[in-house]
């Protein structure tokens, strides 16, 4: 009988047994996961990329320099006749063949802010580049932490089944104990070990579950918690009302800086569709080494030139209104995808907040259940004690003390996501 009293002690404690706080574990998952997962490998090679789109944009301002060499056959070529010691003879004014070598150098002195426009929308990829990043950080953060308190979750619910199952076996031994006597029947033997085979199945679920949990958490930070926390509790407070979580999303959550770069990218893209048909300045220069020089047509003879190229595009079959109209499309569409967001987002949050809510209101009221459950269960133990209890009534109210623990349990794990879910959705930084 003592053995009874102690299980049914540890059983209503077994929703208090880890209240220490190892949030500090769940930050080292989620940072760990940033090295780990190869996503933010190819995300950072990204951010190389854009860096790199930036300097080929400023290198299309830089001066050219190229190196020519041709050959050309021309036939017939131009003659003249000329008299010569009392005779006409006739000369060629260009050779058949024509040699040239030359170093040709191009610098662009004034392009109406081409430049100017193709490096900016390289620097605004660079800046949606980065933030993805960070995006990128937000979700795996929350599936890290989703898996952490699943794990903390499946792990407290085996506590609670491994109590309950000890109870059950001290249980059915005491039982048998009393059939020996005469003090009890079969039926209760066998009753007792049904119960001990669906709770033991109850568990193997559970315990199942957990694995898969815990390769989860392996395939995004290739490691499994080292301790093994079973806290709820979050690492920061995150209460708030919608109107204040809602302007904290705007500004805090990367999805929404992702909507702002994705806006500045068709700003730019705009600007660069309006250069698109300027005219251009450059200066040209040259040297280097020819035939085709009178008097001696077929003489290899050094030369150089310089001199400015003024271009000015006149027709271009309506291309740059074309480019610039879709560009004003696309801005637009970034835009509507922002008020679109900010609807999604706000559906989101108040349904987080309601979450949040419900859960501390369950959370009440269940405490009061586990307690009411635990009275209940000391009086059935109290009678069947004294010889006026049965052993179904002993059952029953320890089965009544699981359900009530487990339901405690569940709203404790439920609101504890839904404030991981809001701090997802405020872009609030818990690692």
């Amino acid at each position: 009988m003592k053995r009874i009293f102690s299980l049914i002690f540890i059983l209503s404690i077994s929703s208090n047994l880890y209240s220490q706080n190892n949030s500090g574990e769940l930050k080292t998952l989620i940072n760990q996961s940033f090295s780990y997962f190869p996503q933010f490998k190819e995300l950072g090679q990204a951010v190389e990329v854009e860096e790199n789109r930036i300097e080929l944009a400023k290198a299309n301002g830089g001066p050219s320099v190229a190196v020519l060499g041709s050959y050309r056959y021309l036939n017939p070529v131009s003659e003249i006749n000329l008299p010569l010691d009392n005779q006409m003879v006739d000369f060629q004014i260009m050779p058949k063949n024509n040699y040239s070598t030359m170093v040709n150098a191009n610098y662009m002195i004034w392009d109406f802010g081409v430049v100017k426009a193709g490096v900016d929308l390289a620097k605004a990829g660079l800046q949606y580049a980065k933030d993805n990043i960070g995006n990128s950080q937000n979700q795996m953060a929350f599936q890290v932490g989703n898996i952490y308190y699943q794990i903390a979750y499946l792990k407290r619910a085996i506590a609670i089944q491994d109590s309950v199952i000890a109870f059950l076996v001290v249980n059915k031994q005491d039982t048998e104990i009393k059939l020996r006597n005469g003090d009890a029947i079969k039926y209760d033997v066998l009753s007792i070990q049904s119960s001990i085979d669906q709770e033991n199945n109850r568990k193997i679920d559970l315990q199942k579950t957990l694995n898969k949990q815990f390769a989860l958490l392996e395939y995004t930070t290739g490691s499994k918690p080292s301790t093994g926390s079973t806290d709820f509790v979050f690492p920061v407070t995150n209460d708030s009302d919608l109107a204040n979580a809602l302007e904290s999303a705007q500004h805090n959550n990367p999805e929404f800086k992702l909507i702002k770069d994705r806006i500045k990218l068709a700003e730019a893209e705009l600007q660069q569709s309006k250069t698109s048909g300027k005219p251009s300045l450059s200066l040209n220069a040259g040297t280097g080494f020819a035939n085709g020089y009178a008097p001696q047509i077929d003489k290899f003879r050094y030369n150089y030139n310089a001199g400015v190229m003024l271009s000015i595009p006149i027709y271009q079959g309506g291309k740059a209104k074309k480019q610039i109209r879709l560009s004003q499309s696309q801005l637009l569409q970034s835009k509507l995808a922002e008020e679109s967001l900010n609807n999604t987002y706000k559906k989101d949050i108040e349904q987080a907040l309601i979450d949040i809510y419900s859960n501390k209101s369950s959370l009440l009221n269940s405490a009061k259940q586990v307690k009411e459950a635990q009275e209940a269960q000391k009086l059935a133990m109290s009678r069947y004690k004294n010889g006026i209890g049965t052993n179904l009534e002993l059952t029953s109210a320890s089965t009544n003390v699981q359900r009530a623990l487990l339901t405690n349990l569940q709203y404790d794990y439920q609101l504890c996501i839904a404030q991981l879910t809001l701090a997802k959705l405020t872009g609030l930084k818990y690692w």
